[in-house]
């Protein structure tokens, strides 16, 4: 049996699967950020119609999910398997969203990453010819995420600098064994990457060292270089974390500048929003994906991407047990076309 596996790490998908179709949720920041025109829903209402901020959560992971597959023409019964995940204990934002679909579930966890672990689940099972259909959904809520990670809201806390703003959003895929594009064609898992940062309000300098391991392993593995991309992608390293990354990369002698985006910048306007130094969350990544970068790519802006989702490990009792912050980074690479089509 011919083996997929290519250099360290990465995997070379022999039938690489499409996505039949995308959609995403955000709450009323998002919607005033320069990404609103990418969105399908924006609702001003943070709880959603529901009680609580875990309902509300839950809420956008059962509309991302039923838009997604609206704009796929499939019903959940065409789906094989979903594999999802978020921010909170036990994945329970996901899991009561997904509640009553009958949908074969995989619950994912890779905090800010899950987006890109997910996709790269969902196509391996596919390509691995397990599946004809399944759904990569991961969500965040900026007041749940708050309520675990930090502080209540009403305490008022002072953020710092460092900080990031977690994303009121959620993205969902489909993913199909046939169908035009774009493609999955390659996936880099990443390593746990630990550089001793224990500040839980600087998430993106914890999270840069795993985007740098993933990124130069994906690029050697496959021997290429950065300019291979019209897009590379991280999702969430913020202001902070995104200097650090080109900084890693530029001791190399490799500039990434002029071709890295990151997801925690792109969805928010940091000049005219108090996000500090951008977004993050597991629904920051899947919203912009599912939404401006797909999109764009449909449009034909973009013939390449490397979807790289970072993601801190950390939990409230180990941010008070004062152990650091591990890391992790996974890349999917996206493609318009197959090798030999035509552009």
């Amino acid at each position: 049996m011919a083996t997929k596996h290519v250099g360290r790490q990465t995997l070379a998908l022999s039938a690489p699967p499409s996505f039949l179709g995308h959609a995403c949720v955000v709450g009323k920041k998002e919607g005033e950020g320069p990404l609103r025109d990418s969105f399908d829903m924006i609702n001003n209402d943070s709880l959603f119609g529901e009680k609580t901020w875990e309902k509300a959560e839950s809420a956008m992971v059962k509309t991302a999910l039923e838009t997604a597959l609206k704009k796929s023409s499939l019903s959940q019964g065409d789906i094989d398997y979903v594999f999802a995940g978020d921010l909170l204990s036990q994945c329970s934002g996901t899991s009561f969203g997904i509640r009553g679909t009958d949908i074969p579930f995989f619950g994912v966890y890779g905090a800010c990453s899950t987006m890109a672990e997910s996709l790269a689940l969902a196509a391996m099972c596919l390509d691995g010819g397990f599946a004809q259909h399944a759904m990569a959904v991961t969500s965040s809520h900026f007041c749940s995420a708050e309520r675990q990670f930090r502080l209540p809201l009403e305490y008022g806390g002072q953020r710092p600098l460092s900080a990031q703003w977690t994303v009121t959003g959620s993205g969902a895929a489909v993913l199909s064994a046939g169908g035009p594009g774009p493609y999955i064609t390659h996936i880099t898992p990443g390593r746990i990457v630990d550089w001793g940062i224990t500040d839980a309000s600087n998430m993106g300098a914890a999270m840069a060292p795993a985007a740098y391991d993933t990124l130069s392993t994906h690029f050697s593995d496959l021997g290429i270089s950065p300019g291979e991309y019209d897009l590379i992608v991280t999702g969430d390293l913020g202001a902070v974390g995104s200097d650090i990354l080109i900084d890693f990369f530029r001791k190399d002698g490799i500039d990434i500048s002029k071709n890295h985006r990151d997801c925690g910048l792109m969805i928010f306007d940091r000049d005219n929003q108090d996000v500090h130094s951008g977004g993050s969350g597991c629904g920051c990544s899947a919203s912009v994906l599912c939404g401006y970068l797909l999109n764009g790519m449909r449009e034909g802006r973009w013939e390449k991407i490397l979807f790289a989702a970072t993601g801190a490990l950390l939990s409230p009792t180990t941010t008070l047990q004062g152990e650091s912050v591990p890391s992790i980074c996974c890349a999917v690479s996206i493609s318009r076309h197959l090798p030999g089509q035509s552009a």
